[in-house]
């Protein structure tokens, strides 16, 4: 207790030092730091759920140096390094079958990095990355004492709750278009394909009906803050996620009674014609676009052709440079110099014309070379694979619910690297924080004892 004692001490000094300086109004501060350090040094699986559900809430500290999120993830950092220096954390929980595939990743990444086109912008991108990579470390760490269903509720709760704000809000977001508290509508569809899954966990797993309808009300608020983003991958994203759980739940449809059956097409009756008078008809419009586009025809929806725009100069990009890519973060520059850019220019103004690849794998490929490019998709199959296996070691061991979980998680798994085709996020939380958790699952299921069987 040496380490969390000297904490104390310093915390205590700054709090007297605070008192004694012209600024005495931030000693509450100090106090309140000195007992979530406590909390954090008690309870590290704590300092991650509450990352979790700081997430959708992000865009309200975005322009701060210091924020709340900051300090939580660098005290949490800062406090797990202490227990594995002095033994409390055992080093054998950094053990994951992603490190091989991540090590290399980073290597090619660095020497990437030397060979940029420009190391600003690179170092730049390098210390987003870095927010990803201690996320990955602290997950490891602390995810065998994690309740999967407290991480669920925060998921569908938190991102349920920015969907009523942006639903109430969306004539004054850009373009009516909903963003939540984040720049890009994208981004928050990419939270609510995310959080669906988890709240129907949430909905199967609940004890009463009260809950049951809690949990459902959350879930159709998602779906209806997803109509308002206007977003066509969210759509496609979901819809592909939730095909996968239905066909999870297929042994389940013989135990379906014809009441059952009734009150669920009475439901969708009520809801079909509900979600279609609230859906913007704008959204109609962009669903159509893919139909006409999926058909042959040209399309006229200049959103569509900026991303074929990407995927030539992106092209290009790795036909030239295709074992280290022209550096991290280098997109935007090398779009900005094509007629495309001013072609699909939104504002016509200079900053308009650097854009991202709004894929992360064609920016990666194209920003890092191609070997980089296969570890990362590497990296994410695995994932998959890893929560594929989990699911099949707890039905061996007889625990459907477990498995019902895994399935779940897969689920938002799956929809955040789907999501990735469609959108810039290699640093994004969600991502690292459920990279790092499916090795862990993984090793738990498998490690668990069977089941005994009753006579």
């Amino acid at each position: 207790m040496i380490f969390p004692l000297s904490i104390v001490s310093l915390l205590g000094l700054v709090c007297l030092g605070f008192l004694a300086s012209p600024y005495p109004y931030l000693a509450p501060g100090a106090v309140l730091g000195l007992v979530g350090v406590a909390v954090l040094y008690r309870r590290p699986t704590w300092g991650l759920l509450g990352i979790v559900a700081i997430v959708p809430f992000e865009g309200l500290f975005k322009d701060n140096a210091f924020s709340g999120s900051k300090f939580l993830g660098a005290s949490l950092a800062l406090i797990l390094m202490l227990q594995l220096a002095i033994r409390q954390l055992p080093a054998e929980r950094l053990r994951s079958n992603i490190w091989h595939l991540l090590v290399g990743f980073m290597l090619l990444y660095l020497l990437s990095l030397l060979n940029t086109d420009n190391m600003g912008i690179s170092l730049g991108h390098l210390r987003e990355l870095s927010v990803g990579l201690i996320l990955f470390v602290i997950t490891l760490l602390v995810a065998r004492e994690l309740n999967l269903d407290m991480f669920a509720r925060l998921v569908a709760v938190s991102v349920a709750v920015t969907c009523a704000m942006a639903m109430f809000s969306t004539k004054y977001q850009d373009a009516g278009r909903a963003s939540g508290l984040l720049k890009d509508p994208n981004n928050f569809a990419l939270l609510i394909a995310f959080a669906v899954p988890m709240a129907l966990l949430l909905v199967v797993r609940s004890p009463n009906l009260l809950h049951r309808l809690f949990w459902g009300g959350c879930t159709l608020m998602l779906l209806g803050g997803m109509t308002k983003t206007d977003s066509r991958s969210g759509l496609v994203v979901l819809f592909l996620s939730l095909s996968i759980g239905a066909w999870h739940y297929r042994a389940q449809l013989p135990r379906i009674r014809p009441r059952h059956l009734g009150f669920a097409m009475l439901g969708l009756a009520i809801v079909i014609p509900l979600a279609i008078y609230a859906m913007p008809a704008g959204y109609v419009e962009r669903i159509q676009s893919l139909s006409i586009l999926s058909s042959g025809a040209k399309s006229q929806d200049p959103s569509l052709g900026r991303r074929a725009s990407y995927i030539v100069v992106g092209s290009g990009m790795i036909a030239e440079n295709p074992l280290l890519g022209t550096g991290p973060g280098t997109f935007p520059l090398h779009y900005a110099i094509t007629g495309y850019a001013k072609a699909f220019s939104i504002k016509g103004e200079t900053e308009d014309l650097y854009r991202r690849a709004h894929n992360t794998y064609l920016e990666i490929f194209s920003e890092l070379g191609i070997p980089a490019g296969l570890l990362f998709v590497g990296m994410l199959a695995l994932g998959l694979y890893n929560l594929m296996r989990a699911r099949r070691a707890w039905l061996l061991r007889g625990d459907g619910a477990q498995a019902n979980v895994m399935t779940h998680l897969g689920m938002s798994f799956l929809s955040l690297t789907l999501f990735l085709m469609f959108l810039s996020a290699p640093n994004h939380k969600y991502l690292w924080i459920m990279l790092a958790l499916t090795c862990v699952l993984r090793m738990k299921a498998e490690e668990a004892p069977h089941k005994e069987v009753r006579a």
